[in-house]
């Protein structure tokens, strides 16, 4: 199978990567069902790159359709160590403007209708997510991304359920908490990455001020598509631009989340949850032998 070590998610707006080489489409089959897509693997400034359109190509799926334990997994299965993940947001500070780009170092979930975790039927597990983004991987991210556009560094990010967009009170709320931009998709992304033990950072393009700014339009669909079409080009370069600044190897504290996290007393966990869980926990728990996913 195809193997790379990083992968970028694309959000609304980026559902191909441009410049990457030698392409393989890749289906990639899951105890947690079907990706949102197939993932492209290929090479992108000399380095083996994964691919995968969070929505689907054409945009077929809502925030909450989403199969994210999907897509973590399948990526988990190719190798990948590190996601860069790319979110359209809503800005909830007057100095954070439409078509600046952030990268977030905190998360509020508002999230109610989707499956967070790997651990369940029998098998529990609490990673540490007080940062919940790789600050190795955001600081280099970071840095990029500087030199491409106004970047915000760090700044609390909420995640809300959707489909639709917030109310005056609810931005008002999330103001008054102090977080910096609003979105519906770096949740559960980022907890099922911990889990999986595989880096994970946002680049978040801003496409509008939500609806909190009244001097403003509302927020619409047709405001957020024309700024994120705007946007796309620019994170295209940054993720270019990122791939020779990544270094080899991992020094952060991701690559070892699960090491005290399992909490399920191992003869309690049937071989057919470590044969489902394989690629996530395989280095703690070994499955029967001759078993397939």
């Amino acid at each position: 199978m195809a193997e790379a070590k990083t992968a970028f998610i694309g959000g609304s707006g980026l559902y191909r990567m441009p410049g990457l080489g030698d392409a393989e489409e890749v289906r990639v089959t899951t105890p947690f069902g079907a990706p949102s897509d197939s993932i492209l693997v290929g090479v992108l400034e000399g380095k083996r790159v994964a691919f995968l359109p969070r929505h689907g190509r054409g945009h077929t799926l809502s925030p909450t359709q989403i199969p994210a334990r999907a897509n973590i997994y399948a990526l988990k299965t190719l190798g990948v160590e590190r996601i860069v993940s790319v979110s359209a947001v809503g800005s909830l500070r007057e100095g954070v403007k439409p078509l600046d780009l952030m990268v977030p170092d905190q998360l509020i979930d508002r999230t109610r209708s989707r499956d967070s975790t790997f651990f369940t039927d029998g098998i529990a597990a609490h990673v540490g997510f007080a940062d919940p983004f790789c600050p190795a991987l955001s600081g280099v991210l970071a840095g990029v991304a500087k030199r491409h556009a106004t970047t915000h560094v760090g700044g609390t990010y909420v995640v809300m359920e959707g489909p639709q967009f917030s109310t005056r009170a609810e931005s008002e709320l999330y103001r008054s908490w102090g977080a910096s931009v609003i979105g519906m998709t770096a949740l559960p992304e980022a907890k099922l990455a911990r889990e999986a033990e595989i880096c994970y950072a946002t680049l978040a393009l801003v496409t509008d001020y939500d609806c909190w700014r009244e001097s403003d339009e509302d927020v619409s669909v047709e405001l957020v598509i024309a700024n994120m079409n705007k946007n796309v080009a620019v994170s295209q370069r940054v993720l270019g631009a990122l791939m020779p600044e990544i270094p080899s190897g991992r020094e952060c504290a991701c690559g070892s989340a699960l090491a005290s996290a399992i909490i399920t007393s191992p003869e309690h966990i049937t071989g057919e949850t470590k044969t489902r869980l394989s690629a996530i926990t395989g280095k703690y728990l070994k499955a029967p032998s001759g078993s397939v996913m």
